[in-house]
């Protein structure tokens, strides 16, 4: 994690991985046009790896680092468990708000 807390880690990998969420429920969902949807999740995921790649290395994704973390083992297995909580509260809450309409893609 270098120069970030453990705190902020976790902040910005629940965060980016909401954010990616919203993105793809948004871009998949009723109404909007289907032909734009993968456009708009790889811009997504390149600017939260541009915006935090120096602050956890980016995961919003348990599976990619959970082969990396064994791999290099350490620290990084220490860790692992902020790489699998961060993204998973963060995409329950994004499919929450839009399973509630507190979000939705149509407006």
């Amino acid at each position: 994690l270098g120069e970030y807390s453990m705190v902020a880690a976790l902040v910005f990998e629940i965060v980016a991985t909401f954010l990616f969420m919203v993105v793809i429920l948004g871009a998949t969902g009723k109404g909007a046009p289907a032909a734009m949807a993968g456009l708009a999740i790889g811009l997504a995921l390149v600017v939260i790896h541009l915006v935090g790649i120096n602050v956890t290395g980016v995961s919003v994704n348990p599976a990619r680092s959970v082969g990396p973390a064994l791999f290099v083992g350490g620290t990084a297995i220490a860790q692992l468990w902020l790489f699998i909580v961060a993204p998973i509260v963060g995409a329950v809450t994004a499919g929450l708000l839009f399973k509630t309409g507190t979000l939705d893609a149509a407006e």
